[in-house]
């Protein structure tokens, strides 16, 4: 499956926030947030940046969530 930013959705919660007002607290792009709310990869200095401005680490905003792998 891949990386999964659940985690950094519901930090948003917690701290009363929305995508926007990440956006702004991280000066980034909306092409950035469009690639997080996928699930998509980002670079590491937009985490680094989020987890700056969150006081957190990494493993408090994303997860990597392995593909299931049926076996026959």
């Amino acid at each position: 499956m891949g990386f999964s930013y659940n985690k950094l959705w519901k930090l948003l919660i917690d701290n009363d926030m929305n995508k926007t007002d990440l956006k702004k607290a991280i000066s980034t792009t909306p092409s950035t947030m469009s690639r997080l709310s996928k699930n998509e990869h980002v670079s590491m200095d937009i985490l680094g940046r989020i987890c700056e401005y969150f006081n957190c680490d990494i493993g408090d905003i994303v997860e990597y969530v392995f593909e299931r792998k049926d076996k026959k």
